[in-house]
């Protein structure tokens, strides 16, 4: 299981680079950037939790005005957090309950699997957004961002 995951977050890393150089290539649109900040601090909420951390202080929606400054940088910082925390996992930790609180204050549980398979999944959400807030900006072209094209791209 803790190879798999790392595997999946590799790739997240990889799609979050290749679609942040989209982002700027286009000119840093207003809405690609939000929802790159969007993807980045949800990162680092999750893992708080995952780890048993208080509340990441950051701001998970971004208003007017994010700009991609930075954003390479947070991109390797959260992969490398979550590598470490994905290697001090046991194989069975991995079915343990999370508790934790929305940013409404509601009170969840959910099973660590379960969270990991949502980080990865909520990246892949909002780069396809992301992707379509690109196209609406005029570009022509954009990144392969599928898992099964990184696959094909590590093996080759």
């Amino acid at each position: 299981m803790k190879a798999y995951f790392n595997r999946l977050f590799q790739f997240d890393a990889y799609a979050n680079q290749i679609i942040l150089d989209a982002i700027i290539k286009a000119g840093e649109p207003e809405k690609a950037a939000q929802l790159m900040a969007h993807i980045l601090a949800a990162q680092q909420i999750w893992l708080n939790r995952c780890l048993g951390l208080p509340q990441a202080a950051v701001e998970l929606w971004i208003g007017p005005g994010a700009k991609a400054t930075g954003f390479a940088e947070k991109i390797q910082e959260n992969h490398s957090a979550w590598i470490i925390c994905l290697n001090g996992f046991t194989d069975t930790d991995f079915d343990n309950t999370i508790y934790y609180q929305n940013l409404r204050g509601d009170k969840w549980e959910s099973k660590l699997v379960d969270i990991l398979a949502h980080v990865i999944n909520h990246g892949t959400h909002h780069r396809a957004q992301i992707g379509q807030q690109l196209k609406f900006n005029g570009a022509e072209t954009l990144p392969n961002t599928d898992y099964i094209a990184y696959i094909r791209q590590i093996n080759s």
